[in-house]
């Protein structure tokens, strides 16, 4: 299974080679825990040194966004690394904001002429509501009567040129966003680069007389799934070469989103925000350096190795259990840790590096951490149970002082999974029926925690008593979530498909428990 996943892509050619430049990419210079949401952090000049220099090796050009947090130091900088600046004006709906923007923006302007290539007057801000068509021609207005020889453009997502068409009676030439994987209809990777290159003749059309910039273009490379756009290391690789390549067949300008991963996007956009780079954040490293191959999991062998050596460990945890016992145990238990066993050994790798991307904050650590605990954990105790013939302890039961007191340590074990489990798993579904548009979906641990809790409950289940009022409602809540989720996230979302059948299934199993009998 690892090899057949880890397979590279083949590509006409790579996303960065040595014999072709690119035009423009996006800079943000921020690492680590640095945010730009944070107005008192500015970076250093040094850091910005250091990536220009290294973005100076692959293209000659790079566009920012803002003055603030030491961008301002970016023109300069660039003509020492021999780079042009697309230089941004951050415009918002704080009028005093504005201004200081702009006046900046224009005393850069007239210190770096031969440097700064175009000023862009405003990101999107149409697009985020926070200013009328009519204050935004003004302010570009206002731009280009204190710079003279730059060219100013304004920039947002291509369906905004088209509702807002006075905007291009006062630019210079048109700025773009095409972004596939975050258009109203998500488009899969492999027609990325025609829907890019269809869309920039349709707004050539619609306005023949200037130039139009993709002003931001290509794709994550980690994060959810989006219909059938799935965010992955190849599918990154595989949609800039092929955007570049049609770039160059058809002569015209892109600028790619972004130089390097942006860890602080997160906190707004979700997983899928901050890993947009061609570079990483921390050790600023080349994703896809010349004469490599290209595949989702670049440690596949150590992560194949490390499920191997898993399956091997619960199966011989079963086997020593059997041994102790005088009977054989059922066929359809052995069945079950096969399956249990062979399922963690081949998503260990897989929810281990989810673990890794995904969590954020001390929240996301603990939740996704406590997770993939009961992942590790819930396949070795489970295959105790499973051959020994023990039953689950229901919710109730593993919180009462009696079950404390008396139950064994695999029931403690077992039902502190199920709880982590059905609590994360509850947390999660709800969160994809009330808040869908960021969440990761949780496939790999969930299956690794769920899966044999799944089968101990049908196997080794108790044919009569009540059922109990906690497993009822987690079981309900989770079968009706994953049919809602179902129908919203669509077939072409594998993602979101195995998701909901583990909650299904998970759900149909707590719902068919019952409790001990007690007696009178």
């Amino acid at each position: 299974m690892w090899w057949w996943i880890a397979q590279p892509i083949a590509l006409a050619r790579p996303p960065i080679d040595a014999s072709t430049r690119l035009d423009c990419v996006s800079y943000a210079p921020f690492r680590g825990l640095q945010n730009p949401l944070d107005p008192s952090l500015r970076v250093s000049a040094q850091q910005i040194t250091e990536d220009l220099a290294q973005l100076a090796r692959i293209t000659n050009c790079v566009r920012t966004y803002s003055v603030d947090n030491g961008l301002d130091q970016v023109p300069a900088l660039a003509a020492k690394a021999g780079l042009k600046v697309i230089h941004g004006v951050w415009l918002g709906s704080d009028r005093l904001k504005n201004r200081q923007q702009i006046d900046t923006t224009v005393a850069l302007a007239k210190e770096y002429p031969g440097v700064i290539s175009s000023i862009v007057v405003g990101n999107e801000v149409l697009l985020r509501g926070e200013m009328t068509a009519t204050d935004l021609a003004s302010y570009i207005r206002s731009v280009k009567s204190q710079v003279t020889g730059i060219p100013v453009t304004y920039a947002d997502v291509w369906e905004f040129w088209l509702k807002h068409r006075e905007i291009y009676e006062v630019v210079d030439f048109i700025t773009i966003h095409i972004l596939p994987y975050w258009e109203d209809f998500p488009i899969r990777a492999r027609h990325a680069a025609a829907h890019v290159d269809s869309i920039r003749k349709r707004i050539a059309v619609a306005f023949p007389a200037k130039e139009i910039l993709i002003g931001e273009t290509g794709w994550p490379s980690a994060g959810r799934m989006r219909e059938g756009a799935l965010p992955s290391r190849t599918n990154q690789a595989r949609v800039v070469s092929e955007v570049l390549a049609l770039a160059r067949a058809e002569k015209y300008r892109v600028n790619l989103i972004e130089a390097y991963d942006q860890p602080w996007k997160r906190q707004l956009e979700g997983t899928v925000g901050g890993y947009w780079g061609l570079f990483d954040s921390e050790r600023r490293a080349l994703k896809y350096p010349p004469g490599q191959s290209i595949n989702n999991f670049p440690g596949w062998k150590s992560q194949m190795g490390a499920g191997l050596a898993y399956c091997t460990f619960v199966f011989l945890v079963a086997l020593l259990t059997q041994r102790r016992k005088p009977w054989p145990p059922r066929w359809t238990a052995w069945a079950a840790v096969g399956l249990s066993a062979t399922a963690g050994g081949i998503l260990l790798g897989v929810a281990a590096d989810k673990l890794l991307v995904e969590s954020l904050g001390w929240g996301g650590w603990l939740r996704w951490g406590a997770l993939f605990g009961a992942a590790i954990f819930t396949p070795v105790f489970a295959s105790i149970a499973l051959i020994a013939g023990r039953s689950l302890p229901t919710l109730v039961e593993l919180i009462g002082p009696v079950h404390l007191r008396d139950r064994a340590p695999l029931s403690v074990i077992l039902g502190l999974c199920l709880a982590v489990t059905a609590v994360i798993g509850l947390e999660t579904a709800l969160g994809f029926v009330f808040d869908p548009r960021y969440r990761d979906f949780p496939f790999a641990a969930l299956t690794m925690a769920a899966l044999p809790l799944s089968l101990l409950m049908l196997l080794n289940r108790r044919p009569k008593g009540p059922r109990p009022i906690a497993e009822a409602v987690f079981g309900g809540a989770l079968v009706l979530s994953a049919a809602y989720i179902f129908i919203n996230e669509g077939l072409a979302n594998w993602q979101s498909i195995w998701t909901c059948a583990v909650y299904a299934i998970f759900g149909a199993m707590m719902w068919q428990v019952r409790a001990a009998q007690t007696q009178e």
